[in-house]
């Protein structure tokens, strides 16, 4: 019995954490506002953008963006302002690299 509530557990922390994107064209349509600043230091996530879908696991900054918003699970949208933004985001080239550092946002990935 102990087993089953482990694995159903563990379902459950894995569902709806993928971090496939997608970018829209209008705030309106988006979930989550994100603002990219210039310097890592600056970022709330560091994001490494991923050549497949299946690399895009987790909330953890690994991202793979949509060509199709209904494929996406979340729908972003990229501020002019950092003040306009819920999520200030640093693109990094290595996988390694990518998490939050400012764990306080991750919801808005959920």
């Amino acid at each position: 019995m102990r087993n089953l509530l482990v694995v159903a557990l563990i379902g459950l922390t894995s569902v709806g954490k993928a971090q496939s994107v997608f970018s829209t064209k209008y705030e309106s349509q988006a979930e989550v506002k994100v603002f990219v600043v210039d310097f890592e230091s600056q970022a709330d996530l560091l994001v490494c953008k991923v050549k497949y879908s299946s690399q895009a696991k987790g909330n953890e900054g690994l991202w793979f963006f949509e060509e199709y918003s209904s494929k996406a699970d979340k729908k972003i949208f990229f501020v002019s302002y950092a003040s306009q933004a819920d999520v200030k985001i640093f693109f990094v080239e290595y996988e390694s690299k990518a998490g939050w550092k400012n764990k306080e946002l991750i919801h808005h990935f959920y």
